[in-house]
């Protein structure tokens, strides 16, 4: 992973804006952060410079004893989500201070991470656009089959990673050179060019591209 800041946050929903020329943009709106600083470490004493930040505030109630000792010296709350961002220097970064969208410029390329909705179980026509088999005479039932899938004796087996029927979707799913369109500070929203993965709602992790 590039040495690089970002924040967590959710994915709202699409929408369209339009261009100076006039042109339709598709842009996804995402609520990021502010996101405090739960952890500071640093080279000397874990071998490395990152940060952990957190998201999306939870009761105390609901925190086990090992997690709420941890988050309790940023004395910022609690989070449901915690992730860690290599850095090559942590000068800048202090317990419990506050990142949020405004590090980010409309224009800036950004990677976007989250997890792609889920589809279920799907033939190998779905999930891996296999074109089927005929659909002539003398095919019977067969339309949407993978076809042969095996060997002769030797070698004898399925190789692992053959492309069949299977889980598809569900998967940590990273999309990068993402344009930001628009740094909404007031509202912790971005405006981002295109579409993000995962389903509305779901958790995203936004990243600088250097």
């Amino acid at each position: 992973m590039a040495k690089t800041i970002g924040l967590l946050g959710k994915k709202l929903g699409m929408t369209r804006v339009f261009s100076d020329d006039g042109s339709i943009v598709p842009v996804t709106v995402l609520e990021i952060g502010p996101c405090p600083v739960i952890q500071v470490k640093t080279e000397e004493k874990e071998g490395y410079n990152a940060i952990q930040i957190g998201y999306d505030s939870l009761p105390e109630r609901k925190v086990n004893k090992p997690s709420k000792g941890h988050q309790d010296k940023a004395g910022k709350g609690y989070f449901r989500h915690l992730r860690e961002f290599p850095l090559e220097s942590v000068a800048d970064y202090e317990l419990g201070q506050e990142i949020s969208v405004d590090i980010f410029t409309p224009g800036e390329k950004v990677k976007v991470t989250g997890t792609s909705k889920g589809k279920g179980f799907q033939g190998v026509m779905k999930r891996w656009n296999f074109k089927g088999m005929k659909a002539s005479h003398g095919a019977e039932k067969v339309h949407r089959s993978p076809g042969s899938i095996g060997h002769a004796t030797f070698p004898g087996k399925v190789f692992k990673g053959k492309k069949m029927p299977g889980q598809m979707g569900n998967e940590r799913v990273t999309v990068s050179n993402i344009e930001i369109v628009d740094v909404r500070t007031e509202e912790n929203v971005l405006v981002v060019k295109g579409q993000v993965p995962g389903p509305k709602n779901g958790l995203v992790m936004i990243r600088k591209t250097s």
